[in-house]
């Protein structure tokens, strides 16, 4: 799970910061405005994706996506491209929670079975 959650958040974190020019050009966004937000998210995601060991390190992922989608305010486009990201983070997050589980079942079950011989 942390290393699908990890490579969501990196690739997010360069659209994040790739959006930054857009905000400024395309939508007129100041500047002052775009790049700390822009910018902080691209960090967060990077600081959040080292994190990942820590349970807690999720939460702010989860946060992170909300805060992706609500730069739709800024850039309409963002509601769209945040969503998508922030589906790929949902997926990634149960898909291996599911993996997780399934691994820790399949080690209770080879730990049950006697060795063949």
């Amino acid at each position: 799970m942390r290393g699908m959650c990890a490579a969501m958040l990196t690739f997010e974190a360069i659209l994040l910061g790739l959006s930054v020019p857009v905000m400024i050009t395309v939508e007129d966004v100041p500047a002052s405005l775009a790049a700390p937000l822009g910018l902080g998210l691209a960090v967060l995601c990077l600081l959040t994706a080292g994190a990942l060991r820590r349970p807690e390190a999720y939460l702010v992922g989860h946060a992170i996506q909300v805060a992706a989608i609500g730069l739709g305010f800024l850039v309409p486009a963002m509601f769209f491209v945040g969503g998508l990201f922030a589906v790929l983070w949902a997926s990634a997050y149960l898909l291996g929670r599911r993996i997780e589980e399934d691994k820790a079942r399949w080690a209770r079950e080879a730990g049950d079975d006697p060795e063949p011989v």
